[in-house]
């Protein structure tokens, strides 16, 4: 009985966070969705893009159950960090659809297995596992990259999370920028 509620509840947290980093594109241009917006380059396009690679593995691979379309190997060192960003050949629709398609190919994973069904990841140091382990890692991976994509989309366009009040509009946030500003500045020696 919790097997079934732990898996559909975690099920469900990662079908809603999924939905969350693909609304971070509505409304910005190919350019604001691919631009490096950190030291190190990330950007919303390419964290959508990472989440697709690392879903086809961790519920396609690691299950027995590979995605059908071609993904670099895990230990290509080549290809590694290839999958944080997007080429100008790559279009917004076909990475969205590809993770959109993975997705789907995960939610048949998670609904064919029970939540104890083993799997293996051979780059983990302990690479036997449960589905259960790897819904959880994913679920963390996904809500760990919609932080970025929240701070990412904030800073290009001044949009917020979904889940602000009713009065919290710009006059809001502009007010509370200020007092956090005040306060930085008085501790200054």
């Amino acid at each position: 009985m919790i097997d079934d509620f732990a898996k559909e509840y975690l099920h469900d947290d990662l079908r809603e966070i999924r939905e969350a980093m693909l609304r971070k594109l509505d409304g910005l241009s190919e350019y604001d969705i691919r631009r490096p917006l950190t030291a190190t380059g990330t950007n919303l396009l390419g964290l959508i893009k990472h989440l697709t690679l690392s879903e086809a593995r961790y519920f396609g691979e690691v299950f027995g159950r590979p995605f059908p379309e071609p993904f670099p190997r895990w230990d290509d060192l080549e290809q590694r960090g290839t999958d944080m960003w997007a080429t100008s050949d790559e279009t917004r629709e076909g990475i969205t659809g590809r993770y959109q398609r993975v997705c789907a190919h995960s939610d048949a994973t998670i609904t064919a297995l029970a939540i104890d069904a083993p799997g293996h990841v051979p780059w983990w140091p302990r690479p036997d596992v449960l589905l259960f382990n790897v819904m959880v890692h994913i679920l963390t991976e996904t809500n760990r990259h919609a932080g970025h994509a929240d701070i990412l989309r904030e800073h290009l366009d001044g949009a917020i999370a979904t889940y602000t009040r009713p009065n919290q509009d710009a006059a809001y946030w502009a007010d509370r920028r200020a007092k956090i500003e005040q306060a930085a500045l008085s501790t200054r020696r």
